[in-house]
Formats: C-alpha cells, sequence, structure tokens
C-alpha cells in the first residue's frame, strides 16, 4: 500500500477468525543482506488472523519503529512488505500462532532459537533485534541477559535485545520503548 492507512477503516478479525487461527503461522519478512531482522516472540492470534505481524491493536511495534527514525511515516501492520524499502525485516522465535506467548514450552523457544540460527546463516542481516527479553532469555539459554546490544553473535549477526513492545508491557512505557528502539538504530546507522 502507498501513503498511510487509516488504522479504523481496516477490518478487524471476528471472534471465529481468531478462534481459527490457533496454531497458524505468518510469512517471514526477510530479504538477503537486511540491516536488522526483528524477531517478535511468536505471532498472537490477532496477527495470524490478518496475517500481518505484531497486527493486534495497541502492539507498539509500529509506532516505535516510527518513533525511533526506522521508518518515516507509521506504516500500519498491512504495509508490513514496506519494511524491506528500509533494510528491515521481521519474524519470530516461534512461528505458531498463540492467544498467549506463555502457552510456549521450553521446547518450543529452544528450537526456535536454532531455526532463527539457520534463517540468519542464510539471509546474513547485519543485526537480529529479538523482542522480548524473557523469551530471549529462555530460547537462548541466557537467564541473566539484559536489554540492549548482547556479547555474543548469532550466524555471525550482531544481537540486540529489545523489550517486548505488546500493550501488555507495562515495564516499558512508549516512550521508553521507542528510545530502545532509537538506541539500536543510532547504534547500527540505519
Amino acid at each position: 500500500m502507498n501513503g498511510s492507512v487509516n488504522w479504523r477503516d481496516v477490518p478487524k478479525p471476528t471472534a471465529a477468525e481468531l478462534a481459527a487461527a490457533r496454531a497458524k503461522t505468518i510469512p517471514d519478512v526477510i530479504a538477503p543482506g537486511l540491516s536488522v531482522l526483528f524477531c517478535g516472540i511468536n505471532p498472537g492470534l490477532y496477527s495470524a488472523a490478518t496475517g500481518h505481524h505484531f497486527a493486534r491493536p495497541g502492539n507498539r511495534f509500529w509506532p516505535a519503529l516510527h518513533q525511533s527514525g526506522f521508518t518515516p511515516r507509521l506504516l500500519h501492520p498491512s504495509e508490513q512488505d514496506e519494511l524491506l524499502n528500509y533494510g528491515l525485516g521481521v519474524t519470530n522465535i516461534v512461528p505458531r500462532a498463540t492467544a498467549r506467548a506463555d502457552e510456549l514450552t521450553r521446547d518450543e523457544l529452544r528450537a526456535g532459537a536454532r531455526t532463527l540460527t539457520a534463517l540468519v546463516a542464510r539471509y546474513a542481516p547485519a543485526v537480529v533485534a529479538v523482542v522480548g527479553i524473557s523469551a530471549y532469555r529462555t530460547a537462548f539459554d541466557r537467564p541473566k541477559a539484559t536489554i540492549g546490544e548482547q556479547e555474543e553473535r548469532i550466524a555471525g549477526a550482531r544481537l540486540w535485545v529489545l523489550p517486548n513492545p505488546s500493550g501488555l508491557n507495562a515495564h516499558y512505557q512508549a516512550p521508553a520503548l521507542a528510545a530502545a528502539f532509537r538506541e539500536l538504530r543510532a547504534t547500527v546507522g540505519a
């Protein structure tokens, strides 16, 4: 889509569509050589029902991207493919949709880390930014990890951990979330 999408004009999934979205997956938005590959925990039901990453109203991923300067305007989730124009992409640690991230098992998260590592080896982004500290700690067996750049790399890519942009994450309000994204942007020079 060109131009700005009016978020109020985009139809919302019905209760039946949300229920049917359980265990669905969403295709990655990815290309070789990206500046940053953002990696969510897993799709929520709303995202799976719409087919768009971070689609639930109240999720602050798209505003944080814009407020941090990664995108020149606020993109609607339906415009996710435009991320590629800015050298950005998006994937998930675990591909299957759930109502809540805590429905994922430790084994699923760890398997997802191995799959993500293979994906990064294949596409070679400069930076992988995992959004969700708790999921990162479990998936990569790094219980003491903190927000920000990590010492280790993933398949040669620099590794960052950002706060979860879910509206349910009360630890990070919108300005603090945008600041964390802005720090990543400043560091990678995007």
